[in-house]
């Protein structure tokens, strides 16, 4: 096994020959830290949200208002896993034709939770990962070389490990502040959807999700 910094590195779990920040759907699943059931119950065959499953399931749909480029289909939470389908469109372009946002749109915000209850903050880091694009794609940036170093091991802008690694930071900055010690699992799990046929097996998976909670593979 390879050392970064004199430390073992863990391999990934993700196609290291596929450029993450091109255009597709890909299939996610993020589990929580030990599969502990932070999300909630299943009860009836329907899933019951916990205060920190809300956030999961809120959070997520703020996603577009923050990564313009990223549209997205078919998702659910899970007691302890959460799965979505996300689609990336050209960045560029995205980036292009829409403005930076400063502070989340309320009307966007799903009915479970009260808009006033979303942080200003949230996803901040992905704020400044579209800054980023477009001075990339405006041949503005000029960084020194430690800044350039860090680029090159950092998730790029636009790729899907910066959206989700925007994602987990929100959802856990939000349930600390409820003093919990809620954690996700440090990796998470994607496929590349390859075609119709595959995506709308993968959708209905989601979909019947709660409803085969027994034989789920990640109940503990």
């Amino acid at each position: 096994m390879k050392k970064f910094q004199n430390k073992y590195r863990i391999p990934s779990a993700r196609a290291v020959w596929w450029n993450y920040s091109n255009e597709g759907l890909y299939f996610v699943t993020i589990c929580t830290h030990g599969r502990l059931l932070s999300f909630g119950a299943i009860a009836n065959q329907e899933m019951e949200l916990s205060v920190i499953g809300k956030l999961a399931h809120q959070f997520w749909y703020e996603i577009p208002n923050h990564f313009p480029f990223a549209k997205l289909h078919a998702f659910v939470v899970m007691p302890n896993h959460i799965h979505g389908i996300i689609e990336i469109s050209n960045i560029v372009e995205t980036l292009h034709a829409t403005s930076v946002p400063n502070e989340m749109d309320a009307r966007s915000v799903p009915n479970e939770m009260d808009a006033t209850s979303v942080p200003n903050e949230m996803y901040a880091t992905s704020v400044h990962e579209e800054m980023y694009a477009r001075s990339v794609r405006d041949g503005l940036f000029v960084g020194n070389a430690k800044n350039k170093k860090m680029a090159s091991i950092s998730p790029k802008c636009g790729s899907l490990a910066s959206i989700i690694r925007s994602y987990k930071s929100a959802v856990t900055k939000e349930a600390r502040k409820m003093n919990s010690d809620f954690e996700w699992q440090e990796r998470f799990h994607d496929h590349i959807i390859r075609d119709d046929q595959e995506y709308h097996r993968i959708a209905n998976y989601i979909n019947d999700n709660p409803r085969k909670w027994e034989e789920d593979k990640y109940k503990p």
